[in-house]
């Protein structure tokens, strides 16, 4: 008898190939989906029984096909559908199926499947709801819980993000390099989107940290799809690396601990030293690009013990360059917290003055720029950015480490 959780694992690694090939038969992003569903209820009673097939995702896509067509032939008042036993005996079709995955063929189905999820029609929000839903297989309830917003409000987030890829008649063929290319670039954006939500401090922890396990699992994806590209490469590093360091990020009363303050023994040091294997690889490509100069940063912060041992002067070399390839004000913010450990908090306060008319409605400038000038004993205005910062916190937790600064500045002598 096969063992349930290899079941549910294999299930859940075979649903990109799966839902994509499926998706590509029968032009029907719900009905793709619910064939694969169908296909997964016949799994679990078959696979316990006979053992896992040797290809999973060609089992799913076949019998999957087989319940669709029966539910379309019902409709049109055709032939029922074959016996169960004829079915699940997948010898010759399963093996073509199977020949047919090993020689990457499924590559462009998975790819097309991800574009259509990030389709540039929809928003943000939408595009990751239904990455969620249809890709990783998320419940509703778990992207709900994850976004902090009731069951029925993302069901119908959902169905309109559906609604509209199916109005934008996305194409079905084979997308040709240059295409392929820019669909890249859209999917590697979307599956950020998915990590940094996740590593966002709002909300309940536990759900927000499976969605950065899911960006995890999809950047792997991509990166076996794409392995000689070296920015799918930094982007899987720059996730690893970042999310290394969760379990440390907050105290035991959720409070927000920086980085300095990290314990950094408690790291986790497998994904770490994956993260640093992949951005090592990635710059040996020498074609540089915006995930791998990030995992770059992260990767200096992963290999300092301490953090005064930590490579300011480099991490301000790699921001420039991150200026040139995004240009930013958000980029400039951080860079100025790198110059600022190397030249001072005069430096970086010059830094990020400039920026704020632009950044006028973002919480972290007001506290940048409030720790810089707590550092430089200029209390009276500090206290004004802090209180800027709290109005704008994303979360209870942000607001709680704003305050925390508030606390500090009534016990320091001002310099105004």
């Amino acid at each position: 008898m096969a063992d349930l959780a290899y079941i549910d694992a294999a299930l859940a690694s075979a649903r990109p190939q799966a839902v994509a090939a499926l998706l590509r038969y029968f032009r029907d992003l719900d009905k793709a989906e619910e064939a694969f569903q169908e296909a997964c209820l016949k799994a679990l009673t078959n696979w316990p029984r006979n053992g896992p097939p040797r290809d999973p995702a060609a089992w799913l896509i076949f019998v999957g096909r087989n319940v669709a067509i029966d539910d379309i032939r019902k409709q049109s008042k055709n032939a029922p559908m074959p016996p169960e036993e004829t079915v699940s005996d997948l010898d010759d079709a399963e093996g073509r199926i199977a020949e047919r995955l090993d020689n990457a063929d499924y590559r462009d189905d998975v790819l097309r499947l991800l574009f259509i999820c990030c389709h540039p029609d929809l928003p943000a929000t939408q595009q990751i709801a239904v990455a969620l839903r249809v890709v990783s297989g998320l419940t509703v309830r778990q992207i709900a819980r994850a976004f902090l917003v009731s069951e029925s409000a993302m069901e119908q987030r959902i169905t309109r993000a559906k609604s509209r890829i199916a109005r934008a008649g996305v194409p079905f063929e084979t997308p040709g390099a240059v295409e392929r290319s820019e669909r890249l670039a859209a999917v590697a954006a979307m599956v950020y989107l998915v990590f940094n939500e996740g590593y966002s401090a709002n909300g309940d922890q536990q759900a927000r940290q499976q969605l950065c396990d899911e960006a995890i699992r999809l950047g792997r994806l991509l990166l076996r799809l794409f392995q000689a590209e070296p920015e799918i490469m930094g982007l899987l590093a720059l996730m690893l690396l970042q999310h290394a360091r969760t379990p440390v990020r907050f105290d035991a009363d959720g409070q927000i601990v920086l980085l300095d303050a990290q314990d950094r023994t408690l790291w986790n040091r497998p994904m770490i030293a994956e993260g640093l294997a992949l951005i090592d690889k990635a710059m040996r490509h020498r074609r540089s690009g915006p995930y791998q100069v990030q995992a770059a940063i992260a990767a200096l912060h992963a290999r300092a013990a301490r953090p005064e041992d930590t490579d300011w002067r480099a991490i301000d070399l790699l921001y420039a360059a991150l200026e040139r390839f995004q240009p930013s004000p958000v980029v400039t913010l951080n860079r100025a917290v790198a110059v600022s450990k190397t030249k001072g908090p005069g430096a970086g306060l010059a830094m990020v003055e400039p920026l704020e008319d632009k950044l006028s409605g973002y919480f972290h400038f007001h506290g940048v720029r409030g720790n810089f000038l707590m550092q430089l004993g200029r209390r009276r205005e500090a206290k004004t950015a802090f209180d800027r910062a709290i109005a704008l916190a994303n979360s209870p937790q942000e607001a709680a480490h704003i305050r925390s600064h508030l606390d500090r500045l009534s016990a320091e002598p001002a310099v105004d």
